[in-house]
């Protein structure tokens, strides 16, 4: 959403507080009039859009203990955290980033993992790999379907997120959306790399099921 500068004559008073009640939300004063006024007027914001997208993540993961949701009120991230069932109990945090002005991307995954274990290291290497071929295959050379940008670091694995080309999603459908991706990949992330239940030919059934159910259109 482009903004522009303008000029305008406020009384002090008003000033004041709009300064007070700005520092309480940990915004600017522009920002706090912005949020203020389109909210007056009914636009939607970035802002608000994030939030709202947010808010609907929260309200559809499964309870606190399972997958916990952390964001701020302001923050364009969200983070989610997941326990692994192996030796020391590491953690996987999820890390969903939305773009204010988005271009063919609306924003990144990023899978955050720390592990002294060579063991665990290698299995979700293996998953990165495998899951980054499936979604080659199945969505990206797909008609309507976004080109995905991946990369691994040392710690961390990144995805981008693109809805089908053509498709317009509310606040609401695109929270469903990106709950759906995460609760589907970080179930079959453990039932690959912690589970031994499923290899690589298992796991792509698996992956499908979920695809066919709509789970993963993001």
């Amino acid at each position: 959403m482009k903004k522009n500068v303008y000029s305008v004559m406020l009384a002090e008073d008003v000033v004041n507080e709009i300064d007070r009640l700005a520092d309480e939300r940990g915004m600017t004063r522009s920002g706090f009039i912005n949020e203020v006024l389109a909210e007056y007027v009914s636009v939607t914001t970035p802002e608000r859009l994030i939030r709202d997208v947010f808010k609907r993540v929260e309200a559809l993961m499964p309870g606190a203990d399972d997958l916990p949701v952390f964001f701020g009120e302001h923050d364009n991230t969200l983070s989610i955290k997941s326990a692994l069932e192996y030796r020391y109990r590491p953690t996987i945090r999820y890390e969903v980033e939305l773009y204010r002005s988005p271009g063919g991307s609306i924003g990144e995954l990023t899978v955050n993992f720390r592990t002294q274990s060579p063991a665990l290291l290698a299995a979700l290497t293996e998953f990165f790999g495998l899951w980054r071929r499936m979604e080659e295959i199945y969505v990206s050379s797909q008609p309507g379907g976004e080109e995905i940008e991946y990369s691994l670091d040392d710690n961390k694995w990144t995805r981008s997120l693109a809805l089908p080309r053509g498709k317009q999603y509310s606040a609401a459908e695109l929270g469903r959306a990106i709950t759906d991706y995460i609760r589907a990949f970080d179930k079959l992330l453990k039932r690959f790399v912690t589970g031994g239940s499923i290899g690589a030919e298992e796991l792509e059934n698996a992956y499908l099921a979920e695809l066919n159910a709509g789970r993963l259109i993001i």
